[in-house]
Parts: structure tokens; sequence; C-alpha cells
């Protein structure tokens, strides 16, 4: 029994040795990853004080997230804005996004609705989603079925799958006439604006660094 014992104490002071020596700890990256992120944050910013709007909108959400720099909605705030203004509409949503986040200083869904309704002018699909939501909440607005039903039919037909979840259940609230009339309003809704191009100002050369993050 005491052999025994012995035995095992000498192997597991073997095994352990051996992964002493033949295994290598594991790698920190996160100083590594952290200098990458920077480097990502202070590329995209030359080119967002360049004017580039993709570029503009995605210093924005570092901002908004803390990525690659301290995070800061007045700044998140600050760069959304600047692309928006110009008519981006992934910025005008992120803005309107930025309206309506709870924990925001910023915080106004009368904004939030404004921005999600110049990004719809532009056909930008996400927007309808949002103000499907923004009527249906009464974020912003008084609460309007028909409003919020024809929006959310307007994004389910555009392929937004949620919308048209949120559309059908919206409809069991609601009456024949009110369905009727939603679905006229969005069969005879057109965009007003023209989507400004993913494409304007883009840098020399023509991409951008890979934020991993949407546009």
């Amino acid at each position: 029994m005491l052999l025994r014992f012995v035995s095992t104490f000498v192997l597991s002071i073997v095994c352990l040795a051996s992964l002493a020596c033949g295994v290598k700890p594991p790698v920190d990256t996160s100083d590594n990853n952290r200098a990458e992120k920077e480097a990502t944050a202070k590329e995209v910013r030359k080119l967002a004080e360049d004017g580039n709007v993709i570029a503009q909108n995605r210093l924005g959400l570092f901002y908004k997230v803390g990525r690659g720099v301290p995070q800061n909605y007045g700044q998140a705030k600050r760069w959304f804005e600047e692309a928006a203004k110009q008519g981006h509409g992934p910025a005008q949503i992120n803005l309107g996004l930025l309206y309506i986040q709870e924990d925001a200083p910023t915080r106004s869904p009368q904004m939030a609705l404004f921005w999600f309704s110049r990004a719809a002018e532009q056909g930008a699909v996400p927007a309808f989603a949002k103000l499907g939501q923004m009527y249906q909440e009464a974020q912003g607005v008084p609460e309007d079925f028909v409003q919020a039903y024809m929006w959310f039919h307007l994004a389910a037909t555009n392929g937004e799958a949620p919308s048209a979840e949120k559309r059908d259940t919206l409809a069991m609230k609601m009456t024949d006439a009110q369905i009727t009339e939603a679905q006229k309003r969005a069969q005879e809704w057109k965009p007003t604006r023209r989507l400004v191009s993913s494409k304007l100002h883009t840098s020399s050369s023509g991409t951008l660094p890979d934020a991993k993050t949407t546009n």
C-alpha cells in the first residue's frame, strides 16, 4: 500500500515536471489586441477628419463601445452627426439608436425619431423597423398602430424577418379597417431622398481598415 502511494506520488511529480518543461504558458495577447485596436482607431480617425462618412460613422461606433478609444457618448454623437448630416443612412440610424439608449446622456426619443425618419426617407430598411417600434411603443410620438404596422410591413417586405413577426403580432390588436389602411399606406410609400452611396468620400486606397463591426 505504501509502495503504491509512493509510486503514484513520484509519477505525479514527473508528470508535473514534464508539463512545466514541455508546455509553454499561454501568451497574454491583451496588450497586442489593445495596440491593434488603437492603431485601427487612429487610422479611422484620420479618414474621418478628412470627411470620409464611413470612417466618421465607424469612429462613432468605436467611441460608443470603447474600442481603441475611451468610451465617450459625446464623441460618438459628434462623429455620428458628422456623417448623418451628410446623409449617410447607417450613421443616421446609429445616431437615432444613441438617442434612445437608456444610459446615454443625450437620450431623446424625439431626436431618435427624427434621425430614423431621415434614414427611412432614403429607403434604409433598419430605419423602417425602428420607426415601427417607435410608433408601437409611443417613443417620441403618440402610439399609432397603423403607422407602426406600415413601417413593420415595409421592413418585412424588404427582408427584415423580425419585423414580419412584430407586424403579425400587432395585427391581432388592430381592426380590419386599420390593417387595410396600414397596408395601403405601405403600398403607396416611396423614398423621398436618394440613399447616399457607401462610396462617398472614400479614402485614396478605396478601402477602410477592418473594424470588425457594422458600417
